[in-house]
């Protein structure tokens, strides 16, 4: 279970690591949810809400992001 990274709601995730128990990548299994795309974790948000309150919310809880490799 992971909670919208906006407002909280509860989704059920399929979450993917590999055998050094990095993150490879993660499906939403219940209704209403979506992917955010992040290389480090996995993260979720309701559908309804748009991609500039999911990029406000990211930047709040984890800073500004890293570049990847």
């Amino acid at each position: 279970m992971h909670g919208c990274i906006v407002c909280g709601k509860l989704y059920q995730l399929y979450v993917v690591y590999d055998p050094g128990n990095k993150y490879v990548d993660c499906k939403v299994m219940s209704a209403g949810g979506r992917r955010v795309p992040n290389a480090h974790r996995p993260l979720v948000a309701c559908e309804k809400h748009s991609e500039g309150e999911i990029e406000a919310a990211v930047k709040r809880v984890y800073g500004k992001p890293e570049e990847d490799d």
